[in-house]
């Protein structure tokens, strides 16, 4: 094998109940290198990367690590290479420590029966620090830290073996760009250390960012490789999803009617301080700033996820103090939470009841006997309005691919024919493709005259999307832009603190 690469897979099948997940697919990675690997969801890149992690055993195909053929059959033959991964979906032990998790199987030095907590402590403290995060307490719990704190720990984590390969699965979609910037400074300080990189994201500018090679998979099989620097965002795309992508965010022509919300003085113990702002029908209002602003605090206020300190909240002219979720739902407000998986879906249910269980009375006859007919044509209308890709509506909805979960989490809504629909984080994990058609379900929801609320830490999405855009800092609001002074350097000047140019 050719000794100019660390890493080499070779002609990779994976079939699961008769369905082929690879095909055929072939992957190189040079040392020192950072490679990206794309695709849409489904594509397979989760599929091959757990391949190369020891947790799925391939059905055909070779794998060769510095030129010499390896047996990769257990999570342990990974590791034993050098391999380290850090997974979209964190698999941090939330009742342990910050120190406990990045030691996890380190705590005991060979020779002692007891653990050495200071020295551990302080380990984990320098790497944090090596980080840009001194600012995480290495003896706080880890259920107790954000979820950017947590992949951070998962980073920690992986750093303490001797680490050759560090493949990331979507690891900015929960980070600020703040964070972001820091974390690539960490990567390009790996990479000059020798580490080579697997990126696997759908944020196609990063890419470009720090990648210096990228692999395509389309359907689970090989598309292609590329130099980043020999190929444009659109032929990416084009190779991706098989079909060009002119415009990924809606023209908007926007419709903007009477307000149809009103926060005054919000607050909530020492999270969101006396927040006020409006919202109209029609309008598609964005909510930017750090990770700890208190973006997501001020929509659970809303939504009776939580109950306000102090603060009026005035809804189609009316005062509403909301107990919990239902009495929300009730008044026609729907939230799609950031974490879909925990809050959005239930993945061990079907799309059907996914979909109708938010407003069942819809599809029930004296409010007991469930019209299956009726349920049937509703919910294939809302999935087909959705692009939802899916085999049939009884299927569990763990069966689909996270952007098409993210559909399935928005058709609940649609269901409940919402006046008011918060979007917390609408794209996150969630293919370029996919990303185009969840933006444009927002602004048809917006041309409807429903009043939309988007909260994004990708500024992108909320310069390309938003007609006005609120920035908070600490639980306050930071400032206003409308839609014309929605810009990075406006949006990265205000949740810092400064002003808007």
């Amino acid at each position: 094998m050719n000794n100019n690469y660390i890493l080499e897979m070779k002609d990779i099948y994976k079939n699961f109940g008769g369905v082929a997940a690879l095909k055929n697919v072939s992957l190189r990675i040079k040392p020192a290198e950072t490679h990206a690997l794309i695709g849409e969801n489904g594509s397979g890149k989760s599929t091959l990367m757990n391949i190369l992690s020891g947790v799925t055993p391939r059905d055909r195909g070779e794998i060769f690590f510095s030129g010499e053929k390896v047996k990769i059959n257990h999570p342990r033959d990974s590791k034993a290479l050098g391999i380290s991964t850090i997974y979209q979906d964190l698999v941090l032990a939330q009742d342990l420590s910050v120190t406990e998790n990045i030691f996890i199987d380190k705590l005991k030095e060979k020779g002692n029966v007891f653990i050495n907590w200071k020295r551990l402590h302080y380990l984990a403290k320098q790497l944090l620090d090596n980080l840009g995060f001194g600012n995480i307490d290495p003896r706080e719990q880890v259920k107790n830290l954000t979820v950017a704190y947590q992949q951070i720990v998962e980073i920690c984590k992986a750093l303490t073996n001797e680490t050759k390969i560090l493949i990331l699965d979507e690891p900015t979609s929960v980070l600020t760009f703040g964070e972001i910037e820091k974390l690539f400074a960490v990567l390009q300080d790996l990479k000059s250390k020798g580490v080579s990189i697997i990126y696997i994201s759908h944020r196609l500018d990063e890419i470009y960012k720090i990648c210096e090679k990228v692999t395509i998979l389309k359907d689970g099989e090989f598309v292609n490789e590329f130099n980043t620097c020999d190929i444009t965002k659109q032929e990416l795309i084009y190779n991706m999803i098989g079909r060009e992508l002119l415009d990924l965010y809606p023209m908007r022509n926007p419709k903007i009617g009477d307000a149809i919300l009103e926060v005054k003085g919000l607050s909530y113990k020492n999270v969101v301080k006396d927040v006020s702002f409006k919202l109209h029908k029609g309008e598609i209002l964005g909510f930017s700033g750090l990770v700890g602003s208190g973006r997501t605090d001020t929509m659970s206020l809303l939504f009776g996820l939580e109950k306000r300190t102090s603060g009026d909240i005035v809804f189609k002219g009316k005062q509403i103090n909301f107990k919990n979720t239902r009495q929300a739902v009730n008044k026609k407000i729907g939230m799609i939470p950031e974490d879909r998986k925990l809050n959005g879906v239930l993945l061990d249910q079907s799309l059907r009841i996914n979909t109708t269980l938010s407003n069942l009375k819809a599809v029930t006859m004296g409010n007991s006997i469930i019209k299956r007919r009726k349920e049937t044509d509703i919910v294939k209308e809302l999935l087909i309005k959705l692009f939802v890709k899916y085999g049939n509506i009884d299927d569990n909805v763990s069966t689909l691919s996270g952007g098409n979960q993210q559909k399935v989490a928005i058709a609940k809504w649609l269901h409940v024919n919402c006046e008011c629909i918060i979007f917390d984080e609408p794209t996150h994990g969630v293919d370029v493709g996919a990303k185009s058609e969840i933006y444009k379900t927002i602004d048809q929801l917006a041309n409807e005259g429903v009043g939309v609320i988007v909260i994004s830490s990708e500024m992108n999405e909320i310069i390309g999307l938003c007609d006005r855009a609120i920035i908070m800092k600490e639980g306050r609001i930071q400032g206003e832009l409308i839609a014309k002074d929605i810009n990075e350097i406006n949006l990265i000047n205000m949740s810092i603190g400064g002003t808007s140019r």
